[in-house]
């Protein structure tokens, strides 16, 4: 059996463009990227690196996010109207279950860990 190789975020990646759902948009005309550098054999864990110009779409999470802000400025504002805003350095979780609006606010970028139960 061999040792999984450690996944060095500061090689540089191989970001993809990643469309938002036209449905969802609120504001803007974002373009995002992701740079998904590891998935678990399961499916159910993932970390990369994620970015976005401005603009404001819809959320609603059926997965644990733990975000790491690198640089740019976020607003996440709950369904219930609670709005935090994010800066470069900053760190944070979104839970499942959460709704609400992300709003990129300056072009910003993210490592994320994702974690999704199955069935």
């Amino acid at each position: 059996m061999s040792v999984p190789a450690i996944v060095d975020f500061r090689r540089g990646g191989a970001p993809a463009d990643a469309p938002f759902d036209p449905a969802k948009l609120l504001a803007g005309t974002p373009r995002a990227s992701v740079d998904n550098r590891y998935s678990d054999a399961s499916q159910q864990f993932h970390c990369g690196t994620w970015a976005s110009t401005p603009g404001r779409w819809k959320i609603s999470y059926t997965e644990h996010e733990f975000c790491f802000l690198l640089e740019g400025r976020v607003r996440l504002t709950s369904s219930d109207g609670v709005a935090v805003e994010f800066g470069p350095g900053d760190a944070f979780v979104v839970p499942a279950g959460f709704s609400g609006t992300w709003e990129t606010l300056e072009s910003a970028r993210k490592h994320y860990a994702i974690f999704e139960r199955s069935g």
